[in-house]
């Protein structure tokens, strides 16, 4: 009798395994990343933000930027940390 419960959970087991290393696992790894870029970020950064806008980080706040995103003009948006979607070339 206890054999067959086993045998009828290793199936579920081995989802959840291949859930996690698949799936769980890398998104760990990318959102640590995404952390990091973000700390490291400092004055005269160029960044992409989320909505997709290209700017250059003015100032650094501990929750906002201030990103600069005219060419010619002074246009300063104020943004959350986690509208920086990635540094940019």
């Amino acid at each position: 009798m206890e054999q067959s419960v086993v045998a009828q959970f290793a199936p579920l087991v081995l989802i959840m395994v291949v859930f996690y290393f698949l799936i769980m696992r890398p998104q760990q790894k990318k959102f640590k990343a995404h952390q990091a870029m973000l700390a490291a970020l400092k004055v005269g950064d160029k960044v992409v933000l989320a909505a997709g806008f290209k700017g250059r980080v003015t100032k650094v706040g501990e929750q906002f930027f201030t990103v600069d995103i005219g060419q010619g003009a002074k246009i300063e948006v104020e943004v959350e940390r986690n509208a920086i979607a990635a540094k940019a070339e």
